[in-house]
């Protein structure tokens, strides 16, 4: 590429930076929302009195992040946690088609011919395949922390009776964290 080789180092530092500027916005924002309904501690779903931003969500991510850097090297992490992404995107689109059929009365303001979410679908899960096929060790890794979502649900989203000591506790929590960042509840 000649002269041109030097640039191409910076364009792909650069959209690095960008998608991972994305992934911070979509994954608070995924936090901000999951609060809201209920499924994670109120203090997520609060947004900064003049910033107008869910900032308790968004430095939940930092101590997330900074564990999973320290964690083994950076391919595997990149394979665990690419195949937990494509595995859980190609099921939400399978879902998606599933209630196409099963709920055709819904509104949708975005429709697209069926054969679209089928290929973007298997692409999904032919990508999960390579994952498993290149590196199942890690891929287990990653699946098995997937699996620990599943009790975890139970105890915090289903069976919502929390003894009263859990609930005062979670409650003081709340309202230290909502002093010290300076959050409120969203209007809805």
């Amino acid at each position: 590429m000649g002269n041109f080789s030097l640039v191409v180092p910076i364009f792909v530092a650069l959209s690095c930076f960008g998608s991972m500027n994305g992934c911070l916005f979509a994954n608070s924002r995924m936090f901000y929302v999951a609060s809201r309904e209920g499924h994670l501690p109120e203090v997520l779903s609060m947004i900064h009195v003049r910033r107008h931003t869910p900032l308790a969500a968004v430095l939940v991510l930092y101590p997330m992040t900074m564990f999973q850097l320290f964690v083994g090297d950076i391919y595997s992490l990149l394979n665990f946690m690419s195949f937990l992404r494509w595995l859980f995107i190609g099921v939400a689109v399978v879902g998606l088609m599933y209630m196409r059929y099963t709920r055709p009365d819904l509104p949708r303001p975005f429709k697209v011919p069926l054969i679209v979410p089928a290929i973007f679908s298997f692409t999904c899960f032919f990508m999960v395949f390579l994952s498993l096929y290149s590196d199942p060790v890690n891929t287990g890794i990653g699946f098995a922390i997937s699996l620990t979502g599943i009790p975890a649900y139970y105890i915090f989203i289903v069976f919502d009776r929390r003894p009263t000591w859990l609930q005062k506790g979670l409650d003081s929590f709340n309202r230290a964290i909502q002093i010290i960042l300076e959050v409120v509840p969203a209007e809805h």
